[in-house]
């Protein structure tokens, strides 16, 4: 499983957006890592350096690395569709986001894990890859063995109060959601500005 391991403060410090979840390093030190962090801030970035840290951005939100990012852009770049939207959509419909989207992890890093560790199932199957492609219709739920339910239960407690995306339907009873739609642009919040990433990689 290919994931980053790497200091995540310091990727969040760095962009100043907190990429992996709330952050107290962030709030206490609001400005990028290093001996130099303050300068940092001031220095005018290129049009190419922009649009790196638009894609490291997108890229480390939804945990992964660079080879398979690059394998998403192919595949929505041969998709007959808005490339910025379709690369979007496909990121979104990741398992372990669908999962966090749901409420059963209050980061994706936490709902990757609940995946991975086979406690979720897809349709009624143990899926256990966190880059599996939900479609419309797919029935995510909790697996039925004790831990997996402790581990579900707990982390819909967690996440009670974050607002549900328009684009699933969550069972909190059931532990059970399912895939309405495809989600769009308007259902996504990951404050990136997605044009300059597909500009970036048709260089």
């Amino acid at each position: 499983m290919a994931r980053y391991i790497g200091p995540k403060d310091k990727i969040s410090r760095r962009f100043g957006v907190a990429l992996f979840g709330p952050s107290k390093a962030l709030e206490r030190r609001n400005f990028p890592p290093g001996q130099h962090g303050f300068r940092a801030g001031r220095k005018k970035k290129s049009d190419y350096s922009i649009a790196l840290g638009e894609k490291q951005k997108l890229r480390f939100q939804y945990g992964v690395l660079e080879k398979q990012f690059r394998g998403y852009y192919a595949e929505a770049a041969r998709r007959r569709a808005v490339t910025g939207d379709t690369l979007c959509q496909l990121l979104e419909t990741r398992l372990d986001n669908v999962c966090y989207r749901l409420g059963l992890g209050n980061t994706r890093s936490a709902a990757r894990q609940l995946v991975n560790h086979g406690h979720i199932t897809v349709n009624g199957t143990k899926t256990d890859i966190a880059s599996f492609q939900c479609k419309p219709g797919d029935v995510i739920k909790v697996a039925s063995k004790a831990s997996s339910q402790q581990l579900g239960l707990r982390a819909l407690d967690l996440t009670q109060a974050v607002p549900l995306k328009e684009w699933l339907t969550l069972d909190r009873e059931a532990m059970a959601g399912t895939v309405a739609r495809i989600p769009e642009n308007e259902d996504m919040d990951h404050g990136v500005n997605v044009q300059l990433v597909v500009e970036l990689y048709s260089r």
